[in-house]
């Protein structure tokens, strides 16, 4: 990577249609799970115009109202009146059951690493950290998600009554030294959920000194005069403007593109499969070494194979920032760490997880780095055991 740079990265509100589709989505696990802690659940969503379409296979001892977990998603992300709204969107449902899975235990998580069953699928995963913030993220996705954080809290708290659920935020940082610099540029769009909207210049004011002001007030790299600000109004927004789909927004959900991700969707999936566990745990896996010293910035590769409870492979990038070499840091991590599923449930306690306190609010805002959710796999709990290992 070069030394001096500028990297921008996206974020959008709960109430863009692809976020919806994940908090649907999410939802559904979520349900699902809340009944029978062993189920085993894959939704997608999807909507365009008045219509919702999910797609739900499952294998649980009890069953869930799909189309009322939508319904529920959509009004929690803002969508209660206007021309699209939960009440009286038309959902579509597809349901397909599969085996009926034995009720999950510590005890059943130990014997599926023995025969690799919980090994459900064959992945590529990534994991990233770094030293551009406390919560060890890549800076530009930080700020990104602060402003669409406080773009849904002026319209939820009514400060801004105008705006609709649906809005979208873009940060560029400039780097020297491979280090963030300054704010290069920041854009909002904003979407109206009324006719009678302000003027472009009442917008500009309004999100500058509610949005904007707010946002970076604690940020050690804030708007100087050089920052490019733009301020622009989104329309309607929502489904009617353009179409959702669960997955489609990777980029928020891991590190705003700063560094490799699967392409297989976070949301919509139950943590036993390898595509959403492993990516947690790559992430926990790169946290660690980066609290631990040995970089400034790290991304962990897991590549887990069909059958087999461990990863096939581990691999290290530090991109130059190592402070000792990469095949030692993955030795140490494959020693400190047990990687294979079972296993990774059992350290991230997930039978002790709520569900709908979790999976849904995982579904915006970001799966890595929250510090507003006490999630296992943003931890440190192991650095010193890492160092000694």
């Amino acid at each position: 990577m070069q030394s001096e740079f500028v990297f921008s990265s996206e974020s959008v509100t709960r109430g863009h249609p692809d976020k919806v589709c994940d908090q649907i989505s999410d939802k559904i696990v979520a349900g699902f799970l809340k009944k029978d802690p062993g189920a085993q659940v894959v939704a997608e969503a999807a909507m365009s115009t008045g219509i919702v379409f999910t797609s739900v296979r499952f294998a649980s001892r009890f069953g869930v109202d799909t189309s009322a977990l939508a319904r529920e998603a959509i009004t929690e992300a803002g969508y209660v009146e206007g021309r699209f709204k939960a009440r009286t969107c038309t959902i579509m449902a597809s349901m397909i059951e599969t085996a009926v899975p034995d009720a999950l235990t510590n005890s059943k998580l130990a014997d599926m690493d023995v025969d690799g069953s919980f090994a459900s699928g064959q992945s590529t995963v990534f994991g990233f950290a770094c030293n551009h913030t406390p919560e060890y993220m890549p800076l530009p996705i930080a700020l990104a998600h602060k402003l669409v954080r406080r773009l849904d809290e002026v319209r939820e708290k009514k400060e801004l009554p105008y705006l609709s659920p649906d809005g979208k935020t873009q940060v560029a940082v400039e780097f020297k030294a491979s280090r963030p610099h300054r704010l290069f540029g920041v854009s909002i769009t904003a979407c109206q959920s009324k006719e009678e909207i302000p003027s472009a210049a009442q917008l500009q004011d309004d999100l500058r000194e509610r949005v904007l002001g707010p946002a970076f007030a604690s940020e050690p790299i804030g708007v100087d005069a050089a920052t490019r600000v733009i301020i622009k109004p989104g329309g309607k927004g929502g489904p009617y403007r353009h179409a959702g789909l669960t997955g489609r927004k990777g980029g928020a959900d891991t590190y705003g593109e700063y560094a490799r991700r699967s392409d297989s969707a976070l949301s919509g999936k139950d943590l036993t499969r390898v595509e959403r566990i492993g990516s947690y745990a790559a992430r926990y896996a790169a946290k660690h070494v980066v609290a631990a010293g040995f970089a400034e910035q790290c991304e962990v590769q897991l590549s887990y194979s069909l059958g087999l409870p461990d990863p096939v492979s581990l691999q290290v990038e530090t991109f130059g920032t190592a402070r000792m070499d990469e095949d030692q840091i993955s030795r140490r991590l494959r020693r400190c760490f047990d990687f294979r599923v079972g296993a990774l449930l059992r350290r991230f306690n997930v039978l002790e997880m709520d569900p709908e306190l979790l999976y849904p609010r995982l579904a915006v805002y970001g799966h890595f780095g929250r510090t507003d959710l006490q999630l296992p796999w943003e931890r440190l709990d192991s650095v010193e055991a890492l160092r000694d290992s």
